[in-house]
């Protein structure tokens, strides 16, 4: 079995990151907590004041490769390393990709080790990517082809409203794949 893991919002914690950086940098500005989260794109749910400075942290160096890891993530990749199963980080990278991509790499292979960065799959189309399971925490998941892979939509405050998916998260997985 083939199964393709997401990087960011389910292997590294993108929300988190850009919630504390964002709070770090501009405390004098409002900002909107996880669970408060109701789309999927953070810089769309703030005051349109507040978008730039959330796109310019995204974009700017070492905040990709500084990601704390979703708890009990490392732990399940290892976990699923061991099974019988094929594992593959299916990533999509930022348009604007000049520190994004890089930072991907490093921050797998610090938490992940080097082996698993010959494991990573970058594209902008998921869809493309053959796999018997997705677990990204987007939805919905568009592209030029129906997908060969079963979507198991990572559970974040920001899709609770998602209806009709299988929901997975690092304290249940064991019972949504399959040995």
């Amino acid at each position: 079995m083939i199964i393709l893991l997401d990087m960011d919002g389910v292997l590294a914690d993108f929300e988190m990151g850009l919630l504390q950086t964002f709070k770090s940098k501009h405390p004098e500005k409002p900002c909107i907590e996880l669970q408060d989260r109701t789309q999927f794109y953070a810089h769309l749910q703030y005051p349109p004041d507040s978008r730039q400075l959330i796109q310019d942290i995204v974009y700017a160096p070492g905040f990709f490769r500084n990601l704390p890891p979703i708890p009990g993530a490392m732990e399940a990749c290892r976990a699923l390393a061991q099974s019988r199963h094929e594992l593959f980080i299916c990533t999509s990278p930022l348009s604007k990709y000049e520190h994004c991509v890089l930072e991907k790499y490093q921050w797998v292979e610090e938490h992940l080790g080097m082996a698993w960065t010959r494991r990573m799959i970058l594209t902008k189309d998921k869809t493309l990517v053959h796999g018997d399971f997705l677990i990204d925490d987007k939805f919905p998941i568009k592209g030029v082809r129906t997908p060969t892979w079963e979507h198991l939509l990572y559970s974040q405050p920001y899709n609770r409203s998602v209806q009709g998916k299988r929901r997975i998260n690092w304290q249940n997985w064991r019972s949504m794949i399959p040995d």
